[in-house]
């Protein structure tokens, strides 16, 4: 007992200090404390002050105005329901058009789908055996660890990728704390909305992460942790086409509204790289700051925010000149955030507090923090419903609603 409170201890520290993710079984130690999700919040904080390190003049980044005339970051965040049940979320992300994937990676190894009533509509299990879905290779059922999700086609497919796949030789796969190297592929699931079952899978490379469709639906990209790559792959037949290099472990990707240039952090750098859709050419926007791990941009694609995993800061770019032009803490360990339609409200993780930020993109101020169950991890925004939703690797899934005020 006295080991593992002292292994508890370390893990903690490690993760506020170390410029990486934790890993799945540091994860399963430290952050399920019990089988009892946390209660509901129902108060929230408001900050009255800001914490930029630099002060810049208010930009626009608004390209819609509601009805009532409020922007996103005039409302109020309250919250609204939590969503139990057997699951430990890494992701939450919204289709726009009703529903919403959660990926319980390989703590409970399924895809739970909810729609806005908060109804459980589906569980899907991460088994599959690849040769069915025209992958020959692998005639043996294999098990996966769902990561992330991102959605296209009107929302009508969702792209889920898996951490690593388990069984038939792929049992070897690296984790968090990997260095380049062979290792095994993995794959990533597409979910057909409609029926709710996976009717494709992609082979991309190691470990991946994060992942993006284009607006035009013309590519899927996915960061893939360990290969320190990433795919490029052409939909909507699913073939891999690429595998550009990029850097130390690639996480957030983030893509222009003209589907020509997509953005992916480098999560073990201090660096952004930017993937040229057409000729797949590679760049960089240096010195942003350490460890980027999240990205989201601009409705209008001028502006890029990356979260800091190494400052526990968020970063605000001018695209036009590579500038950062100023950056805000939130909580501690911010992580995912998403950004609202009109772009002028970013919504923020925090990760080691148990918080969810709101902070005002026109000068980087975080306006609310309120709190969250334990261990927010991923997060998304539902425009239509003005509705925030957090991931909680704890086991809980947390609805807030934009209010006026």
């Amino acid at each position: 007992m006295r080991f593992k409170a002292l292994l508890l201890v370390a893990l903690l520290v490690a993760s506020c200090t170390l410029q990486r993710e934790l890993t799945p079984e540091e994860d399963a130690l430290l952050n399920r404390p019990s089988t009892t999700a946390a209660p509901v919040p129902t108060t929230s904080t408001t900050s009255t002050s800001t914490t930029t390190t630099t002060t810049i003049p208010p930009t626009t980044t608004t390209t819609l105005v509601p009805e009532d005339g409020l922007t996103a970051a005039e409302r109020v965040l309250a919250p609204l329901h939590t969503i139990g049940g057997d699951i430990s979320p890494k992701s939450v992300v919204a289709s726009q058009t009703g529903v919403f994937v959660a990926q319980n990676m390989m703590y409970r190894h399924t895809i739970t789908v909810y729609d806005r009533d908060f109804d459980l509509i589906a569980t899907i299990d991460d088994r599959v055996t690849p040769s069915e879905y025209g992958h020959e290779e692998f005639d043996v059922e294999l098990q996966g660890s769902p990561v992330e999700a991102a959605f296209g086609f009107g929302g009508t497919k969702a792209y889920i990728s898996n951490y690593k796949m388990y069984g038939g030789g792929l049992s070897t796969a690296a984790s968090d704390g990997c260095n380049q190297g062979n290792w095994p592929d993995s794959f990533v699931y597409r979910v057909d909305t409609g029926t709710l079952e996976i009717d494709q899978l992609i082979r991309v490379g190691s470990v991946p992460k994060f992942l993006a469709v284009t607006p035009d639906d013309s590519k899927l990209l996915v960061a893939n942790w360990c290969g320190f790559d990433v795919s490029v792959v052409a939909l909507p037949k699913g073939d891999e086409i690429a595998r550009v290099p990029v850097g130390r472990h690639p996480r957030g990707i983030a893509v222009t509204p003209d589907s020509k240039t997509a953005y992916v952090a480098v999560m073990g750098s201090t660096r952004i790289a930017v993937l040229d859709l057409e000729t797949l050419e590679v760049s960089f926007l240096e010195g942003i700051g350490r460890s980027p791990r999240h990205l989201v941009i601009s409705p209008d694609g001028s502006t890029l925010y990356a979260s800091l995993n190494g400052e526990g800061r968020l970063a605000k770019i001018d695209l036009a000149t590579g500038e950062v032009l100023a950056k805000v803490a939130t909580g501690n360990a911010p992580r995912s955030m998403d950004i609202s339609d009109d772009g002028t409200a970013l919504y923020v993780v925090n990760y080691n507090s148990n918080t969810l930020s709101v902070v005002r993109t026109g000068d980087m101020t975080e306006i609310a923090e309120h709190p969250t169950n334990f261990r927010p991890i991923g997060i998304t925004y539902d425009a239509p419903t003005r509705q925030v939703w957090v991931a909680n690797y704890s086991g809980t899934i947390q609805v807030f609603e934009a209010l006026s005020p």
